[in-house]
C-alpha cells in the first residue's frame, strides 16, 4: 500500500495520496492547494488520480480540487460549501472567492467508497462543519483513520467558524472515534498523527 502525506498551502493541510500500489490510480484526500507537490507524489509512484475526498468543506482543505480532472466526493451536508465563496470561508480565510468547478458526489455516514483494493467507509463526525467526515480504512488494512479537521494529536477542530457546533464535535469524537480500537492510527488534517488510544489518555479536549 502507498500512503504518502503532502503538507501544502499556507495553512499546512495534510493532504494523503493513498493507493494500493504503484502503477494504479490513487484517492487524494484534502488536496487543499499545492496541485504540483501533489503531482510529484504521484509522479513518483507512477500514479493516476482516481478521486478526490474532501474531509469537509473549508478553502484550506478543497482549494486544489478542480486540478485533477476527476470526481469530487464530500458529505452531503457540505456539498453547498464546495461552491459557495462565503460558506467556505474562502474570502476570509485566502482572501480570494472559490468554488469548485468539478463534479462533486454526495457521502453519506457509512458509505463504502473503494478504488482498486483500497475501500473506505464514511463516518460522519459533525461538528467542525455540518458535514465533517472520517475516513475509515477497510481494506487492505483495518487500523487507520483520516480523521479531517475533527481529531487532532491532543486537540480537536475549531468550533468558532459559522455552521460549526462544539458540543456536537466532542459528541461526534466521543460516541464514533474513541469506539475504535486503540490501535488505530489517526492521520489528521493538520499535524503529526496519533493513535485513538493516545487520544483517549491525553487529549485534553476529550476528558
Amino acid at each position: 500500500m502507498i500512503l504518502e502525506t503532502i503538507c501544502v498551502g499556507p495553512f499546512q493541510v495534510n493532504c494523503y495520496v493513498l493507493a494500493a500500489a504503484d502503477n494504479s490510480q490513487a484517492i487524494i484526500i484534502d488536496p487543499g492547494s499545492d496541485a504540483a507537490k501533489i503531482r510529484r507524489a504521484l509522479k513518483k509512484h507512477r500514479l493516476e488520480p482516481g478521486l478526490i475526498i474532501n474531509t469537509h468543506g473549508h478553502c484550506d482543505h478543497i482549494g486544489a480540487d478542480d486540478e485533477f480532472g476527476v470526481p469530487i466526493y464530500v458529505h452531503r451536508a457540505d456539498a453547498a460549501l464546495l461552491r459557495d465563496p462565503k460558506l467556505n470561508l474562502s474570502p476570509l480565510i485566502i482572501l480570494a472567492a472559490y468554488s469548485v468547478k468539478s463534479e462533486v458526489k454526495s457521502l453519506e455516514e457509512k458509505d463504502k467508497i473503494e478504488l482498486g483494493r483500497v475501500q473506505l467507509e464514511v463516518i460522519h463526525t459533525p461538528g467542525h462543519t455540518p458535514g465533517g467526515i472520517c475516513l475509515l480504512m477497510r481494506r487492505p488494512q483495518d487500523n487507520i483513520l483520516f480523521s479531517g479537521d475533527t481529531l487532532f494529536y491532543q486537540g480537536v477542530g475549531r468550533t468558532d467558524f459559522a455552521g460549526a457546533d462544539g458540543q456536537q464535535l466532542i459528541k461526534s469524537i466521543k460516541e464514533k472515534l474513541l469506539k475504535l480500537p486503540d490501535g488505530t492510527i489517526v492521520y489528521p488534517g493538520h499535524g503529526p498523527s496519533s493513535t485513538i488510544g493516545e487520544e483517549k489518555k491525553n487529549n485534553p479536549f476529550l476528558s
